[in-house]
């Protein structure tokens, strides 16, 4: 099948790495291996960061432009089976999509769309209005966590089109030697005790709810009991000498700061850790989470978002209320002083992904979503 895809927020080419673009890059995988023909239409970004009303009516003029020339082509015999879009919501709508489809008659799916009942009328109406239509109009709308299934069945005149579908990991990567090996390379380069618990974090440092995340992890850090511990971290971004100099405060020598760093080194940072620890302020999930729990890492985080969707408490890791700094901590200081559990939540971590989040698992559920949205038949529930 020939599908057209379109990523609105970030395209799947874009040079600044996130989690949206990880998982973007994913579902374009999944479909290529899944053995489609797929093709990025466009490379149109529809990201409004700061609810400018006049950029978002020209972004619209921009993809009105492009969805006339994407239709002509379809009426011109290069049409696709279908059209896919990942990631929609109010600060960046699909306005292409629901026009293309319409015109063309394809159906529609989309990945990852979110609807926030309180920005109509707000700065992002546009965005906010847009992204119901696209709802409205797609015969299966793909949830990525149980609360954005909630919130979009409020705005969906038929519930049934959305589909729960757990984030997924196209392909993890296993750094070669596995986790000895890992842990000598890492241990030697960054000059780090072999035998001391070692807490990983790999997150952006954007000056947004990053830098918020970064500021609780610090409180967290300065309260630990434990003194047996070491903090590594990838990311850089604006607010990297901030958040860096915040660390330092809390870690002083404790600390090492890697910057921005490819798959493969992120790879061998998980398989050398013993504890993920990310506050993961309103993240929809978090790709380094689900890669993180991937690598058979136990994670503290808050539970926020979709969060709780991959760490379950006690059994993978651990989840604190509240974005209390206090709890984050405590939960740090027991994994810090027991190894066993660390290992028991890891195993755990490492075993739900394969069961839930694989590959294997995100394909079998796309076929189903395919052929009910292209062949008829009931979407897959649950």
């Amino acid at each position: 099948m020939r599908i057209a895809f379109y990523a609105p927020l970030k395209p799947i080419d874009h040079p600044v790495p996130s989690g949206d673009r990880l998982m973007a890059r994913a579902f374009f995988a999944l479909l290529q291996q899944s053995g489609h023909e797929v093709a990025v239409v466009s490379s149109l970004r529809s990201f409004d960061r700061t609810g400018d009303r006049r950029r978002q009516l020209a972004l619209r003029a921009s993809a009105a432009a492009e969805a006339a020339a994407l239709i002509e082509r379809c009426r011109h015999g290069d049409a696709p089976n279908l059209w896919f879009t990942y990631h929609a919501y109010h600060k960046a709508p699909d306005w292409l999509g629901p026009a293309v489809i319409r015109a063309c008659g394809l159906p529609y799916v989309i990945a990852e769309a979110s609807i926030a009942g309180k920005q109509a009328g707000g700065p992002w109406d546009l965005g906010h209005r847009a992204t119901i239509a696209a709802v409205d109009a797609a015969a299966a709308v793909l949830a990525m966590t149980e609360v954005d299934a909630r919130n979009l069945a409020e705005y969906a005149p038929h519930p049934g089109k959305i589909v729960l579908f757990p984030p997924f990991l196209a392909a993890p990567l296993r750094p070669p030697g596995g986790r000895e090996g890992a842990r000598r390379r890492l241990a030697r380069s960054l000059d780090l005790p072999a035998d001391t618990v070692w807490l990983a974090v790999v997150a952006m440092m954007r000056d947004d709810i990053k830098a918020c995340s970064y500021r609780l992890l610090a409180d967290a850090l300065a309260r630990l009991a434990q003194p047996d511990w070491r903090l590594v971290v990838i990311g850089d971004g604006a607010a990297g000498a901030a958040i860096r100099a915040q660390l330092r405060t809390v870690g002083g020598d404790k600390v090492r700061f890697l910057g921005e760093q490819p798959p493969e080194a992120v790879a061998e940072l998980l398989a050398a850790a013993d504890i993920f620890v990310w506050p993961g302020l309103q993240e929809a999930y978090g790709m380094a989470i689900l890669e993180a729990l991937a690598a058979g890492l136990p994670v503290v985080a808050c539970s926020e978002g979709g969060i709780a969707d991959l760490v379950e408490h006690g059994r993978n890791g651990f989840l604190a209320p509240d974005r209390s700094a206090a709890v984050l901590a405590g939960h740090l200081d027991r994994l810090i002083a027991d190894a066993d559990l660390r290992r028991q939540l890891g195993a755990e971590a490492a075993a739900l992904v394969a069961k839930r989040h694989s590959l294997a698992a995100a394909r079998a559920r796309l076929a189903q979503v395919l052929t009910a949205v292209t062949r008829g038949g009931a979407l897959p529930c649950g």
